[in-house]
């Protein structure tokens, strides 16, 4: 009987180039987030249900991967790497001074749609820094946003900026009940343009409206911030915004930075700054992050945090990496193991591997199938190379 076995559904193997770029990505963000004084933590890759929930943790509850532990209590396979990380830094290091600065290398899983080709496990390097409020500490975080993403080798990328303060204040003026407010706030992020006309027309003598109506509308560069003022009036978030910009492009950042204040997914999780990151070549964020004030206080530590991750395999996907090709295969007669080991270390890694036939006749068309351009000979008389 034939029996087909196949990865699980959102999972798949990774081969070759794949696991390249994800090792390159990985190697270089972890270089840049050490150098810059972040220090690694593992959290484990199965969690307690009631962890995500009692944090208000945005991820819908049918998105994660859950089982149950040998109590009969609910667990999940860790959905995202910043809860874990807030209940550490609420516990085992809440006698440390603040700020602390940790980063993580790790897995999360989440459970798609059905038939959506989307992945259940997303490989995310990313950096939490608890404790630190102001613009300092969002301007080192968008910097670092950027560094992350030029480390990994990518020249056509951009971040943008958003703030989470500048719906609520618009939202707060309006005579809408929380269910409407909710079904707006989607119609934004989603950029529904219909539906979000249909919601604001009952509304559109209040004197948030318009502005409202225009939120989906104001992306790009510096200039959106006069837009939006222009609509709204003074706010305390576009200024905060403002002046980040101002403070990035005296430090060479600007040309990395746009802005849209459509970004208010999310919102009951982030209080403030909220960002992500786009690159050429991906179809859909690559990196992705915020300021999340309230979310230590859950854990019994208060304190404000701010940080992002990045999707290790979108960044991959818009590298050109390919595996590397096999130049030389070495033939080596006995006792000259220690030589031929030698020869592998010295040379390019993956170009060049020894072979365990025992004839140079068998090593000769063992390079022929693997495409190799010939054979180093190694035997009492010395090195000979033997083209294919």
């Amino acid at each position: 009987m034939n029996i087909r076995i196949n990865t699980p559904e959102g999972t798949r193997d990774r081969l070759f180039a794949e696991c390249l770029e994800r090792r390159q990505v990985q190697s270089a963000l972890v270089e840049l987030f050490r150098r810059r004084g972040y220090t690694e933590v593992i959290t484990p890759e199965v969690e307690f249900y009631d962890l995500f929930i009692q944090s208000g943790n945005p991820i819908p509850q049918e998105a994660m991967l859950k089982i149950i532990d040998r109590s009969g209590k609910i667990m999940v396979m860790r959905p995202d790497c910043t809860a874990p990380i807030a209940r550490v830094a609420a516990t085992k290091l809440k006698h440390l001074a603040l700020p602390q600065r940790l980063y993580y290398d790790q897995t999360v899983f989440r459970s798609g749609q059905a038939h959506q080709g989307g992945s259940s496990e997303i490989a995310q390097c990313g950096v939490e820094m608890i404790g630190a409020v102001g613009v300092k500490a969002d301007l080192e975080m968008v910097a670092m946003a950027v560094d992350a993403l030029r480390s990994c080798g990518l020249a056509q990328f951009h971040i943008e900026l958003g703030h989470a303060g500048f719906y609520r204040a618009l939202a707060g003026r309006m005579n809408m009940p929380c269910d409407g407010l909710e079904r707006l706030r989607g119609a934004i992020e989603g950029k529904n343009f219909a539906l979000l006309n249909d919601l604001l027309e009952p509304y559109r003598g209040e004197d948030a409206c318009a502005a409202l109506r225009r939120l989906p509308y104001l992306f790009g560069g510096v200039e959106v911030l006069d837009q939006a003022q222009a609509l709204a009036g003074p706010c305390e978030s576009l200024d905060h915004l403002r002046r980040l910009y101002g403070e990035l492009c005296a430090a060479g950042y600007g040309d990395y930075i746009r802005f849209d204040l459509g970004l208010v997914h999310q919102l009951d999780y982030y209080t403030g700054l909220v960002f992500r990151g786009y690159a050429e070549g991906a179809g859909g964020p690559v990196l992705s992050g915020g300021r999340y004030d309230g979310l230590m206080e859950q854990f019994g530590r208060r304190a404000e945090a701010i940080g992002f991750a990045v999707d290790v395999d979108a960044v991959g996907g818009c590298m050109a990496v390919e595996a590397p090709r096999l130049e030389t295969v070495i033939h080596y007669g006995s006792g000259l193991l220690a030589q031929a080991l030698a020869v592998v270390d010295s040379r390019p890694a993956g170009s060049c591997e020894l072979s365990p036939c025992r004839t140079l006749d068998s090593t000769m068309n063992l390079a022929r199938e693997k495409g190799a351009a010939g054979v180093l000979l190694l035997d009492a008389e010395g090195e000979r190379w033997l083209t294919v």
